[in-house]
């Protein structure tokens, strides 16, 4: 009878101690590899989901960013710049700039190209009496927004500009003379359509009327002069407040800046909200799944030498059960001329069958754990990567090395044993 029949009938004979051990040792190894699967697996899929998240939230703070700039372009004008010799007593006395600059101004400061400012709007007004209706308005020329040298798209004009032969009238102007947009009304003696009624903004502006800047200038005598420039001061942070004047200042020196720094302030601490939005919930995903990453390793690094431990043990005691039940046996073939190293052998060769297909069990279930870990199909070669690669090869020795290594001291007891004493026990 060869080795080889031997170990055959031994696993026939012993079916179920057979199948136990293989438990034993795919146990053991797959403990080792999954922790280390899982933990690697749950790595992969945490990048993967702070990636999905940063994407989903870059998405979400543009648009945030969005609403905040159209909510903040709403609020209107933040900043005035009017002739450096404009009395500001004055100013607020009469509700409107009373000096008055060129209309060249507002072409050399676009061409300045300062990045925190746009929406460029050219005014000039007056507060004047309207001789068709008796009616006091605040008669304001303006014209189209003048675009930043360098601005990378035309931004949408807060006001839009007012066409030759139209007027925009103010909320309560519009009610005094009964005029909605589309209607016809004279002014100076001729016709214009209303173009817009503008709503009401709680101001002396809705006592106001808007007329093409070339038209104002005429009335006024005031040809290619106007007396302020309107604009929106772009921040991204509070702390930048009153770099504008300096910015300004240096291009048009004969000039004054006024921000309205609740509304500058206001946007400026928007956009930094709807950052600090973003980097927050990036961080809290990483800290919760950085969280369950710690949990994960503290328990394996507990459970993982456990299971080890206790299928080493499992698997001595197979073997030491195993060998006592057939002592007859054993005795029988050492009296037939069996020699004790092949009755080491026939021991360690079960075994290391016992731990070859114990070895591919754990592996195969490490490597499921961390593909399902990492959100991946199994047979994916990125899931053989997660499980240890080439390392593997040395957990399947580990297998083998745990299964000879329990088998080991039982074999020796067996085959060491005297057979007349065996033989007279029986």
């Amino acid at each position: 009878m060869t080795l080889w029949n031997m170990i055959a009938g031994e696993i026939g004979y012993r079916k179920l101690s057979f199948v136990l051990g293989c438990l034993s040792v795919a146990i053991a190894v797959g403990a080792v590899t999954g922790s280390g699967a899982l933990l690697r697996g749950h790595d992969r899929r945490t990048e993967q989901l702070v990636e999905q998240k940063e994407a989903r939230t870059r998405a979400e703070m543009g648009r945030m960013e969005d609403d905040y700039r159209v909510i903040m372009k709403r609020m209107g004008y933040n900043t005035l710049i009017l002739h450096r010799d404009q009395n500001l007593g004055e100013l607020h006395a009469q509700g409107y700039p009373t000096v008055t600059m060129p209309e060249a101004y507002v072409e050399r400061l676009a061409a300045g190209g300062i990045e925190t400012l746009n929406h460029l709007l050219p005014v000039l007004q007056k507060r004047i009496k309207w001789p068709e209706t008796g009616e006091m308005i605040l008669l304001t020329g303006v014209r189209g927004q003048v675009p930043i040298a360098g601005m990378k798209a035309e931004r949408t004009p807060i006001m839009a500009p007012i066409p030759s032969g139209r007027v925009a009238l103010g909320r309560a102007l519009a009610k005094r003379v009964d005029k909605t947009a589309g209607e016809t009304l004279t002014l100076m003696g001729e016709s214009f359509v209303v173009e817009r009624v503008e709503a009401a903004r709680g101001t002396a502006e809705d006592m106001a009327l808007w007329v093409d800047l070339a038209k104002a200038q005429q009335w006024l005598n005031e040809p290619g002069r106007i007396n302020g420039i309107l604009a929106l001061e772009c921040v991204c942070h509070a702390d930048s407040l009153g770099l504008i004047t300096a910015e300004v200042t240096k291009r048009l020196p004969d000039t004054q800046v006024f921000e309205f720094t609740s509304k500058v302030r206001g946007r400026a601490e928007a956009r930094l909200r709807a950052a600090e939005t973003r980097l927050a919930a990036i961080t809290g995903e990483k800290e919760q799944r950085q969280r369950l990453r710690g949990e994960r390793e503290r328990l394996a690094a507990v459970l993982t030498p456990l299971a080890v431990a206790g299928s080493a043990l499992w698997i001595v005691l197979l073997a030491y059960g195993n060998a006592r039940v057939r002592r007859s046996e054993i005795g029988v073939l050492r009296a037939v001329g069996v020699r004790q190293l092949q009755v080491i052998t026939l021991f360690l060769s079960k075994a290391a069958l016992m731990g070859a297909a114990g070895s591919l069990a754990g592996i195969a279930a490490g490597v499921a754990a961390g593909a399902w870990a990492a959100g991946i199909c199994p047979g994916d070669g990125a899931a053989l990567e997660l499980a240890g690669g080439w390392r593997l090869g040395w957990l399947f020795l580990l297998g083998l090395a745990l299964s000879c290594g329990a088998v080991l001291g039982p074999a020796i007891m067996a085959a060491r044993r005297d057979p007349a004493e065996v033989m007279g026990e029986e």
